[in-house]
């Protein structure tokens, strides 16, 4: 399988968003939701779907699966590598540096993240060099403190949090910790819950693709 899966909704994109899957899945996970996000056929969209890498995790036994970083401990929140989230973060942002080379302005990447990849998609778009256009965090948590990073990103940054109000992988309780953390750092994130469990729904992918429309359209 490709490190990253591609799919265009044009011949010229002049927006990209860069789409991370959850632990034990993999970049084949979110292309068959795209149709549900309702995109006006008018905008120009390189979706970037990457695969993480193999590695065994420490809460399911040490079983090797596709994972941003080695969880270690489910209490309390959560207790993670964090040089192999750190890692993810550089390569994410390799890839929003690759897009702004082809010509994509910065204000029209948006990173979106489910699970362990919407974390990933949180660290990487709050702390990054270059002012990107978003960060939607479906079903996730924020992986460190804020207080512990070097946020850099403008607290103008739109940031979505989708999260089902029966999620018992990642209790709703994480999204609005994550939500609370962001407002008293400044940001104004988007909430929304909705009846689902670990999982995206068809209105939470409406909400997403009703978001996207909005960062992207002219």
């Amino acid at each position: 399988m490709s490190d990253v899966i591609t799919v265009e909704t044009a011949a010229q994109p002049d927006a990209a968003i860069i789409w991370m899957h959850g632990l034990g899945a993999d970049g084949a996970d979110f292309p068959p939701t795209l149709p549900y996000l309702l995109l006006p056929e008018s905008l120009k969209i390189r979706f970037l779907f990457p695969n993480a890498p193999v590695r065994p995790v420490t809460v399911n036994g040490g079983f090797e699966m596709r994972s941003w970083y080695d969880i270690i401990s489910m209490d309390n929140g959560r207790e993670i590598n964090g040089h192999q989230l750190d890692e993810s973060i550089i390569r994410i942002n390799k890839m929003v540096d690759d897009q702004i080379e082809q010509g994509i302005d910065a204000q029209r990447i948006l990173l979106v993240g489910f699970s362990q990849g919407g974390a990933v998609a949180y660290e990487t778009g709050l702390q990054g060099s270059s002012s990107i256009g978003g960060i939607a965090a479906m079903s996730t948590y924020l992986p460190r403190p804020l207080s512990s990073l070097a946020v850099t990103a403008a607290t103008s940054l739109p940031v979505l949090i989708l999260h089902g109000t029966y999620d018992d992988v990642v209790p709703l309780t994480m999204a609005e910790e994550a939500k609370q953390q962001l407002k008293q750092t400044g940001f104004d994130p988007e909430f929304y819950e909705y009846a689902m469990a670990h999982e995206v729904s068809v209105e939470s992918l409406k909400k997403l693709g009703s978001w996207i429309s909005q960062r992207l359209s002219k």
